[in-house]
């Protein structure tokens, strides 16, 4: 990983380790340190034992992987580069306050860190390769819980899971033809000599850059590919036709490109349905809470029958936290992602549903109407096998897996080339780095 902390050079250069051809420098550790203090921990000279052998770890699998042949795609380091200078944008302020710290641009800074980048998810390939056939059977599951501690046994917060049926009201053919013929009003007062920020702020339903006139700096891969397609075949300057997304409708004007990346206003218009259309759903959608308050059809054929959500329909509804990937929900995770929720459910019991209300998908904003299905609410407790057998076993995978890495460097130890400075021989590594 690259940081702030890199472009200051205030660290000297010394060897601290080799590893194969590798070297690890003393300004890689110190590199390390302002990233962990950027992010609230509190750093200190003990640190760097065990940062130097995390950094001779990555170097052991980097030189596995050229062995074994590893390849990483430039789309995907491309991507990863652009993920790191979000959090340098971040940390700085903007793009162009990034290349003046650096005193580089975009695309040298981009040069410059690529192999380190490449090298990193040639070493997180190769660990996925070593862990790729781990799996731990319930057997080893139950024997890995036994021999945890009872005082060291976590506390699990209250978790609450949840289904939904939704149904969105129909975009029509004529709903599309209103928003395209609105842009194209829009394109026509730009082309006549309207400002393009000016309309973008007036008109623009894109809540990320219309209060900035419609302004967008990105780089290839960031955006949908209609989007990027429009962008790669203009010229600075020229204001794009008409194009259609899962968003909706666009124009751009191209204002800078350079190699990968570029800066262009932009100005999206969304269809919008029918009010028609809404009242269709809002009565589809009661006659569904009916059936299901009767007892009349059962909460699996309701969402066939009824549920319009791509998302949820093919999976019985259960809503997906997509901060953890599980089935099941904290307080806290709701209060990020969908707090409507909770405000629909707090007082029902298992089992119980919810009247028919409003809803706007967290995702692409989509307006629809659904009722909410409250399927568990699991109260804090000790973890125990029942109720947390999924994150039971997922600690025990880790376990697993952190063993055979373990062993695996040990045995690799034993014929790679290592030289440790002086000045980390007293440190105490978890492995026989130190080897004489």
């Amino acid at each position: 990983m690259f940081s702030v902390a890199h472009a200051q050079g205030t660290v000297v250069d010394k060897i601290a380790a080799q590893v194969g051809d590798n070297i690890i420098l003393m300004s890689d550790i110190e590199n390390q340190k302002q990233q962990a203090a950027a992010s609230g921990i509190a750093v200190s000279m003990a640190m760097d034992c065990d940062i130097l052998e995390e950094l001779m770890y990555q170097e052991l699998l980097i030189n596995q992987a050229k062995l074994d042949s590893i390849v990483v795609q430039d789309e995907t380091v491309d991507a990863e580069m652009e993920n790191r200078l979000r959090v340098l944008e971040n940390q700085v302020g903007s793009r162009e306050k990034m290349e003046a710290f650096y005193g580089k641009t975009v695309t040298q800074i981009k040069d410059e860190f690529r192999p380190v980048i490449r090298e990193r998810l040639m070493a997180q390939e190769m660990e996925a390769k070593i862990t790729a056939d781990i799996s731990v059977t319930p057997k080893e599951v139950q024997d890995f819980f036994a021999k945890i501690p009872t005082d060291s046994i976590p506390l699990i917060n209250a978790q609450l899971s949840f289904q939904q049926i939704v149904h969105y009201p129909q975009i029509t053919k004529e709903d599309k033809k209103i928003a395209f013929d609105n842009l194209a009003e829009i394109r026509k007062n730009i082309m006549n000599g309207k400002s393009f920020e000016t309309q973008a702020r007036i008109h623009s339903q894109d809540p990320g850059s219309a209060a900035q006139g419609g302004r967008i700096e990105a780089s290839r891969g960031m955006m949908v590919a209609p989007f990027e397609a429009a962008v790669f075949s203009m010229e600075v300057g020229q204001v794009s036709d008409i194009f259609e997304t899962s968003y909706g409708y666009h124009i751009l004007k191209l204002i800078q490109r350079k190699g990968d990346d570029y800066v262009c206003q932009h100005i999206l218009i969304i269809p919008e349905f029918n009010p028609r259309e809404l009242e269709k759903s809002m009565r589809l959608i009661d006659s569904c809470y009916q059936l299901l308050a009767d007892k009349k059809i059962t909460w699996e054929e309701a969402v066939i029958k009824f549920s319009n959500d791509e998302m949820t329909k093919q999976n019985n509804g259960i809503i997906t936290n997509p901060i953890t990937g599980e089935q099941t929900w904290s307080m806290e995770d709701l209060n990020q992602v969908d707090q409507q929720i909770f405000l629909i459910t707090d007082g029902m019991e298992k089992g119980d549903i919810s009247s028919p209300s409003e809803y706007v998908n967290i995702y692409d904003r989509k307006q629809g109407m659904r009722i909410v299905r409250l399927a568990d609410r699991i109260p804090q407790h000790q973890a125990n096998l029942k109720d947390d057998y999924a994150l039971i076993k997922r600690a025990a995978e880790n376990d697993k897996k952190e063993r055979t890495i373990n062993n695996w460097v040990k045995s690799k130890i034993g014929n790679a080339y290592i030289r440790i400075d002086d000045s980390f021989q007293s440190c105490n590594f978890k492995n026989n780095w130190n080897k004489k």
